[in-house]
Order: structure tokens, then sequence, then C-alpha cells
């Protein structure tokens, strides 16, 4: 069989090879995490794998397709204008500045962009950790208008991540205030606390609330907050060190589910 084509994804934290036939059927994919080529055809298993071999790094298994795990079903049953999978980081802050930017000449800068620079910095970097077993949800909407910045699934437990702006400024953090520089403090962890509150009950499951303080060049923190961990965006990694709280079964699931927009309302 002649004219096949390998075309590469990205699909929900992995990459994919696919091989097609010319009219764009897709033959099978060659899962690089798992060292798997999943045949949907197997009578062009030789003509599959010659088509992978300059993209094949050693041994591989080839076989059929795996069953479906119940979370891949909830999945693929999940109606696409409800599925919060595909959300950029700031996704309500992209949809808010397409649909009114603003004047075009400001004397300040419009506090919107400063918010969807620090969540896109957290997002991107959150998303960085799929590779390790780990999966985020960005900009979850709450009923009322409030929303989650980022929520963070993985081996370590669940998070519910808030992204502030901080660039080039001094915080201190006293709980529940925040101040910036010499501005006056603002109670924000209050807020904080609420939103991984509003999770775990979504959820039925602990979620922690965490502070990502993006761009601070000094953070002063005279006791530790209550419940909230205060990270800044170069020490996010840190949030994938503890392990052992998740199974990779519960985690599928909870993703799942967490994806739902239903599961929110």
């Amino acid at each position: 069989m002649n004219g096949l084509r390998v075309i590469p994804t990205w699909q929900y934290g992995r990459e994919r090879l696919y091989v097609c036939l010319p009219d764009g059927r897709n033959l099978a994919w060659y899962d690089r995490e798992t060292a798997r080529v999943n045949l949907l055809r197997e009578d062009h298993e030789d003509e599959v794998l010659s088509a992978l071999g300059p993209f094949l790094t050693g041994p591989v298994t080839v076989g059929p397709p795996p069953v479906p795990t119940p979370a891949e079903l909830a999945r693929l049953a999940l109606h696409p204008d409800d599925d919060l999978a595909p959300n950029r980081p700031g996704e309500a802050l992209l949809i808010s500045l397409a649909r009114d930017p603003g004047p075009a000449r400001r004397l300040r800068p419009d506090p919107r962009r400063r918010a969807l620079a620090a969540e896109r910095t957290v997002g991107e970097a959150l998303d960085r950790l799929d590779v390790s077993g780990w999966h985020t949800l960005h900009s979850i909407p709450l009923p009322g208008g409030d929303r989650i910045h980022h929520l963070l699934i993985g081996p370590g437990g669940l998070y519910a991540v808030h992204a502030l702006y901080a660039r080039k400024q001094r915080v201190t953090v006293d709980d529940p205030r925040i101040a910036f520089g010499r501005h006056a403090p603002v109670p924000l962890l209050h807020r904080v606390r609420a939103e991984a509150d509003r999770a775990s009950h979504a959820l039925t499951a602990e979620v922690r609330p965490v502070l990502v303080l993006v761009g601070a060049t000094a953070v002063t923190i005279p006791s530790p907050p209550r419940e909230v961990r205060v990270l800044t965006d170069p020490d996010l990694a840190a949030l994938t060190r503890p392990g052992g709280v998740l199974k990779p079964a519960d985690i599928e699931a909870l993703h799942a589910v967490a994806r739902d927009r239903t599961t929110w309302s």
C-alpha cells in the first residue's frame, strides 16, 4: 500500500502520530508515551510500521486499540459545548477582550490584560506538567460569574490555582490580606480559599488552594497563611513533588468529572 501519511497531533497531554490513507481515513496511531502502535486494521501492520519507521525510537507494542476506560467513555459521551478541557489559560478574559477591547488609548493599562498575562504564565507552566501524569483545566466557570483560574489534578491531589499579576512588585502576604508595595492591602485570600471550597463541593474531593504571584520581585510572609499555599511562578513545579495521594484511575475519573461544565453549575 502506497501513499500513507503520518500526521503528528497533541491530544489530552499526549503526542500521537496518526497513520492515514490518502483519503484521510485512519489506519493506526502511535502513542509515544506508551510506545504502542494501535492498529485499526491489522491486515496492514507491515505498511503501517514501514510508514512509522522514521519516527520509532525503540521497541514498540503493536495491537488493536485498548478497551476504553470508564473515564474515556465519559469523555467521549461529553457534548463539545460542555467540555472544558479545550479552554485556554485565561479563556474568560480572552472572550471578554474580544467582545469589548476597550478604548484604543488608555491612561492606565487595562487590568484585564494584566490578569490575562498572569493566567497565561501560570497556565502554560501547568500544561507542561501533563507529561508527568497531571491534568490541568483552565478558566472553570462558577455560578454567579466567578471562576477558578486553573484546576490541577494529579498524583499529589487536586489544587485550585489562582494567578495574580505582581510584576516587579514587592508583595506582603499577611492572612487574609495581600499588599503590593505601599498600596493598601486587600483580603484576597478569602477568595482563594472560597474557590477551592467550591471545587471541593463540586467534585466531592479535597481541593487545596494555591496562590501564584506572577513576576513578583520579593514576597514577604510574616506567618504561613491558613490552608493556602503561596508560590511564585518559577516555583510551580513544587506542586508535583508530593505523590501517592491519587492513583492513575482516580486521576482520570476526577478529570472526566471536572471537565464537564454541568459539574460546576
